[in-house]
């Protein structure tokens, strides 16, 4: 018998199972860099827009009354306190602390902004919406609810990533041991137990 057909008679032996692993290893890595744009990206433009509100809160509460939703009195209310909450959540957010929590609160803000300035351009209103300080009327045409609809839109789908997979770099509930066990497992290197075996 020739080696070759000895070699051809042998079992195959299998090849190793990391590729699809491996893949999803280093797919789950890449999404964690991601969301740590998205947590640092968010927490910043949040971060801006309430310190430009607290800046000026009258023209925060003049901005929340403008949208005509609420009476004088809870816009007042609003107008003071909304700064406050965005600063509150985006300082979570920069520090990855609490990070899908602080997603969660800023993602329903992002649904209340649309849904307040959709009902303002669908009633026919011409205003700021003081997104980043400001706001109240402006004369009849200069509204630009599209491409304030649409930033918000985009930054929604950011804190929805956020929430879905809040495990990223650089986080301080990362040190602190608070890591989804899921993810931790995802972290694992492929052919590797959670434990570091092999």
């Amino acid at each position: 018998m020739s080696v070759g057909t000895a070699a051809s008679t042998l079992p195959a032996r299998a090849a190793p199972r990391v590729g699809r692993r491996g893949g999803r290893w280093v797919g789950r890595r890449g999404g964690r860099w991601v969301g740590l744009g998205a947590r640092l990206g968010l927490g910043a433009t949040f971060a801006v827009a309430g310190l430009l509100k607290v800046s000026d809160p009258q023209a925060s509460v003049r901005a929340v009354h403008a949208y005509q939703l609420l009476p004088y009195g809870a816009s007042q209310l609003l107008g003071f306190a909304l700064p406050w909450l965005e600063i509150g959540l985006a300082v979570l957010l920069l520090l990855g602390l609490l990070t899908r929590v602080a997603a969660v609160g800023l993602s329903a803000l992002l649904l209340a902004f649309i849904a307040a300035m959709a009902s303002a351009w669908a009633r026919g209103l011409s205003i700021d919406c003081g997104c980043f300080g400001g706001g109240g009327a402006v004369p009849e045409g200069q509204a630009a609810y599209l491409p304030e609809l649409l930033r918000d839109g985009g930054l929604l789908l950011v804190g929805l990533w956020l929430v879905w997979r809040p495990a990223t770099p650089f986080a301080v509930e990362a040190t602190r041991g608070s890591v989804d066990p899921q993810h931790a497992r995802d972290e694992t290197a492929p052919g590797q137990d959670p434990a570091g075996q092999e």
